[in-house]
Formats: structure tokens, C-alpha cells, sequence
């Protein structure tokens, strides 16, 4: 059985040409704006800070949960370590000393304590019952408190050694009263060619020359 076959109209060559002329000037083109240069004068922000600086007054922060910021910044205690929070314990032993309790608050701490002669009677000093609990308080604070007012602390930052010596009372200078001694000299009567008072013992006081 023969299939019947299709006829498929041929479009000639100027009506091609003259559809598509037809929709190109359908279609409009809006030209986009060239974008505008940036300013030569306003400097980039790699060149307003020098690398690692930050500007004045900027914190750093760090979001932590949905409601939590916190600071990239360290802690106090962190940059000097005589403010970290110390809350010590000292073991409490019959025979225990201030250079045992000093020492177990320095435990990593940084610190280490000097030795020296003259800090020995300190050291071995007992341990007040006061001075087993310690904390919370700052680090200089507790090594203050184990050495008493009769000790000044001094810390070595670049050894990280810390050291104490005795306090010394401040002497009030003495004052110096100079006395002067005036001399009063009284003329001598007997002075050579001086003419001498003559009393008369007969005549009364009233009668003298």
C-alpha cells in the first residue's frame, strides 16, 4: 500500500530576509551604563592600614550561637600575667612554710621564685592558717598577701622571676638648729687717761658731784 505523500511549502529567500528584518525591529536593546571609575583620591582599605593594624576603636568579634559575641581580643591576665586570677589552696601540713605556700601559687604561673640569702628568714617563716585559702584574687595581690607589708615584691618580666626584699621605713631627715652666742663687751672704766669718779664717804648720796 502506498503511503500518500506530503507537500512542504517552500519559503523563498527574500521572504526570510524580510520576517527576520521584521522582528529585529521588534526587539529593542537598552544600553547599559558603563560603570563608574573609582575615585583616584580615596585610598583602598589594604592601603589606609598597614598590615596587622587595626583601626582605632575596632573590635574584633566573633559570633557564637545566635545572641553571643565575642571579643578576639585576649584577656587582661593574658597580656600581664600578675593580673591572672589565682584560687589556690595550699596543702595544709604542720611544717608548712611561706616559700611552700609562695611556691604553689607561682605553679604554672610562669613565674619562678629567686633564691637569695637574704630572703631566707621570709621563707622560713610558718605558714599562717589565714593563708591556706587564697583566691580569687589577682597574682600580685596573693604573693603580697604571703609576704606581709614588711616585704616589697619585684618582678624580673624578662626572667619571669619574681623576688622580694625587705622594706626599709623611710627616716625623716634630722634638723640642724644653729645657735649663735652674742657677746656684749662693756667699756672699762680704767681705760688709760679716763678721769675715776671720786666718792666722798663723809657726804650723804644726795651731796655727790
Amino acid at each position: 500500500m502506498q503511503r500518500p505523500s506530503r507537500t512542504i511549502p517552500s519559503l523563498s529567500i527574500p521572504g526570510c530576509i524580510a520576517s527576520s528584518l521584521f522582528l529585529a525591529g521588534c526587539i529593542t536593546t537598552t544600553p547599559v551604563a558603563p560603570a563608574p571609575a573609582a575615585s583616584a583620591s580615596m585610598p583602598s582599605i589594604a592601603e589606609s592600614h598597614s598590615p596587622g593594624a587595626l583601626p582605632p576603636g575596632f573590635v574584633p568579634v566573633m559570633r557564637q550561637g545566635r545572641y553571643t559575641l565575642v571579643e578576639l581580643t585576649p584577656d587582661p591576665g593574658q597580656r600581664d600575667l600578675m593580673l591572672q586570677i589565682v584560687d589556690v589552696r595550699v596543702p595544709s601540713t604542720f611544717d608548712a612554710t611561706v616559700a611552700d605556700a609562695i611556691h604553689y601559687v607561682l605553679l604554672r604561673s610562669g613565674y619562678r621564685l629567686c633564691e637569695s640569702s637574704e630572703i631566707a628568714p621570709l621563707y622560713a617563716l610558718p605558714l599562717p592558717a589565714a593563708h591556706i585559702h587564697l583566691g580569687p584574687q589577682f597574682l600580685r595581690e596573693a604573693l603580697l598577701t604571703l609576704a606581709g607589708p614588711a616585704w616589697e615584691l619585684s618582678i624580673d618580666d624578662a626572667s619571669r622571676t619574681v623576688c622580694f626584699s625587705q622594706h626599709v621605713e623611710p627616716t625623716a631627715p634630722t634638723l640642724t638648729v644653729a645657735t649663735t652666742s652674742t657677746v656684749t663687751r662693756v667699756p672699762s672704766l680704767a681705760r688709760a687717761g679716763a678721769q675715776q669718779p671720786r666718792f666722798d664717804l663723809h657726804r650723804p648720796w644726795g651731796a655727790l658731784p
